[in-house]
């Protein structure tokens, strides 16, 4: 009978990428792995099982020129690469040794194999259950058990991780070789740049000799040396419960401040152990994620980016032949002129207008003008405007100005303290508090969004713009994030109130990276008596997007009909919550709604949603950013699975401990510094 060892390994780690090929003592992690196996009694032949990702070819030429056989496979299926391995190289019994065990001893090795013969068995491991150090891992298979394996699962799951199928197919006969006492909590494998460090420092410590056994290191452990701590929180085979997207998020926080580029994108704000956190691909209204598992997105869409669904065949057919002409050059792009032309068409009050490539920027932009033009520093503000200095600065007199404008916590750590008492925040709705603020503190500017949470009430919009026309005030309104969304323009036109100024994002572009402040020329031409300037702001993609983004919205009427589909779910959210008698409040405007559970247990409830739908393959949570895409079929389906939900939350409101059905930690509900 042929034993072939089959050892699976690639550069491609998300984790640790290229961690096989990482020295200690002049050595690589392979090298010393596969020098270790080859000790073995009873292993006929040692195979190295990589992918054919071009990624891989120096750990091919590596390990061929250290004198070892190399079968090259299919990248995610890890099943067909072993299988085929071992066809190619005649085996009767397969060992299976993964990459990340450098550790691995021949003598655990052997002894698995032999109680694979001593009791004629189809299957043995020492992981059924694991009572060695975590990376002493191996696992022995008849070949015929593997053909089957092979041939009959069908699972991502399965088909990456090899043995899954065998460790539970009925009628396999299986063993399990423990240890006398169960080490499964020490970790000697190396996923993460912990791992590493120990595993190099028990290398070094041994060095020369790298046949030192795993009895050798538990000694060195059991001595209390202090490094062997280093890895111990991490838990074991903690890979095979994470799909890629939450791999590489573990890493992005170690070498990202926050993980990520925008707050709301944080796994933590929606499921922090579980969410993908990363896409392949996307179109329409469905997202692709790193294991190529297809998702329906009934949140956010991209931050309210695309509400012509993802991957718009016109908008992205306009961006390609752009490309191939050229985005960057020492002249301008026409096509801003175009697009500013076509704004202030749509905004016959606007004269002028600026463009960038984020809202945070068009917001600073629009401050910056807005203050030059009225001569006075401060501003008096309602909503969310971004992350720059100006906004922060609301909080350096009280850290819970900002609380009731979207994201409560927000820290103005950083922001100059000569800043303090410039920015002033009112609530919505509240005319009397603008009004006082505005006579207290020789306001220049007033800033708001036109409506987020709730209408305006009393003519409250009119009041506003009343005063500030009084008072010599720029009015700005903010609509990065309401703009296109109810009108074909500003969320302004609606309500018949007109802003000295109004800045455009999110839907501009259909995910395209480009925002518009427009404004009054009198006010706007004080551009030129400030310095804004910025390279990126004169790419070309952008503005060819919107002009196209603008053409196919108004082709379909996009802003009725993400409307339309906004408010019919959000009367289904009302009617599933009154039939299960929770109480829930409804905020934003239908094209952008959401709601919140009124209970203690809110964000346990809101957690549990995203947890289930997950498993339904729904992105979804409490908020709901409709596009075109969403078709009936779609949202039926969602909806009934969101009924489910809900009938289990009435349960937890009746007396059922949520926490006994979250399997992992709540959700964030605002800023928050990760660890």
């Amino acid at each position: 009978m042929k034993v072939v060892c089959v050892v699976q390994a690639r550069m491609g780690s998300t984790r640790l990428p290229g961690k096989v090929l990482k020295k200690t003592n002049g050595r690589t992690l392979i090298e010393i792995l596969l020098s270790r196996l080859s000790k073995s009694k009873k292993i006929n032949q040692i195979v190295l099982a990589t992918s054919d990702n071009k990624n891989n070819n120096e750990l091919i030429s590596h390990v061929q020129e250290i004198g070892y056989k190399v079968y090259v496979g299919n990248e995610s299926d890890v099943l067909d690469r072993y299988y085929h391995a071992s066809l190619k190289y005649n085996a009767d019994v397969v060992v299976r040794v993964t990459g990340d065990c450098p550790l691995i001893d021949w003598n655990i090795v052997d002894k698995t194999i032999e109680k694979f013969f001593g009791g004629n068995f189809d299957y043995v491991s020492n992981v059924q259950p694991p009572t060695f150090p975590d990376g002493l891992d191996v696992e022995v298979f008849s070949f015929k058990a593997l053909e089957k394996a092979w041939s009959e699962a069908s699972s991502d799951f399965e088909r990456e991780h090899v043995t899954p199928f065998l460790k539970n197919l009925p009628g396999l006969k299986r063993a399990n070789f423990s240890n006398s006492s169960d080490m499964s909590k020490s970790r000697w494998t190396v996923d993460e740049p912990e791992d590493f460090v120990l595993v190099d420092k028990i290398i070094s410590h041994f060095s020369p000799n790298i046949d030192f056994s795993w009895a050798e290191v538990k000694d060195l452990e059991d001595a209390g040396i202090d490094f062997f701590d280093i890895n111990k929180h991490i838990v074991r085979n903690e890979g095979e419960k994470l799909g890629e997207g939450q791999k590489l998020w573990k890493r992005a926080k170690k070498i990202i401040p926050g993980g990520n580029m925008l707050l709301s994108k944080r796994s933590e704000m929606f499921l922090p152990d579980q969410w993908p956190s990363y896409f392949s691909k996307a179109k329409g209204c469905n997202i692709w994620d790193l294991s190529n598992n297809k998702y329906t997105d009934f949140s956010i869409m991209g931050s309210g980016t695309n509400t012509l669904g993802y991957g718009n065949d016109e908008v992205d057919d306009a961006v390609r032949d752009v490309i191939n002409m050229g985005n960057m050059s020492t002249l301008n792009c026409p096509e801003e002129v175009y697009l500013a032309e076509r704004l202030v068409e749509l905004h016959p009050w606007a004269e002028m207008v600026r463009f960038a490539r984020s809202g945070g920027e068009a917001n600073a932009i629009a401050i910056r003008i807005a203050r030059a033009a009225s001569g006075k520093d401060n501003v008096a503000i309602c909503g969310y405007h971004g992350w720059h200095d100006w906004y922060l600065s609301a909080n350096l007199s009280e850290d819970k100005n900002l609380d009731g404008h979207l994201l409560p916590g927000l820290q103005p750590n950083g922001v100059p303290r000569n800043l303090k008492n410039s920015v002033f925040t009112f609530q919505y709705n509240d005319f009397k508090s603008l009004e006082d603020i505005v006579n207290k503190h020789d306001v220049g500017v007033i800033k708001m969004e036109v409506q987020r949470s709730e209408p305006p009430k009393n003519n409250f919009l009119k009041k506003v713009r009343e005063l500030a026309t009084k008072k010599n005030i720029v009015l700005i309104f903010d609509e990065c994030s309401s703009g296109f969304r109810q009108t074909f323009g500003g969320l302004h036109k609606k309500y018949g109130v007109n802003p000295d100024m109004a800045m455009f994002g999110k839907t501009l572009g259909n995910g395209y990276a480009i925002t518009a402040v427009i404004g009054k020329r009198e006010v706007m031409d004080e551009a030129q008596n400030t310095f804004i300037s910025s390279t990126f702001w004169t790419e070309r993609i952008g503005p060819v997007a919107a002009i196209k983004t603008l053409e196919v919205m108004e082709k379909v009427h996009s802003w009725e009909k993400i409307t339309k589909v906004g408010q019919e779910v959000t009367n289904e959210w009302k009617k599933i919550a009154k039939e299960n008698n929770l109480s829930i409040k409804i905020n934003g405007i239908p094209a952008l709604t959401g709601f919140v559970f009124e209970s203690p247990n809110s964000l346990e409830y809101k957690t549990l949603i995203t947890q289930e739908m997950l498993k339904q393959n729904f992105l979804a949570s409490t908020s709901f950013y409709p596009s075109i895409c969403h078709s009936k079929d779609i949202i039926n389906e969602y909806l009934e699975n969101l009924e489910k939900i809900f009938k289990l939350i009435a349960k937890c409101e009746d007396g059922l401990n949520v926490e006994s059905l979250l399997e992992g930690p709540v959700c964030h509900s605002g800023f928050k510094r990760l660890n």
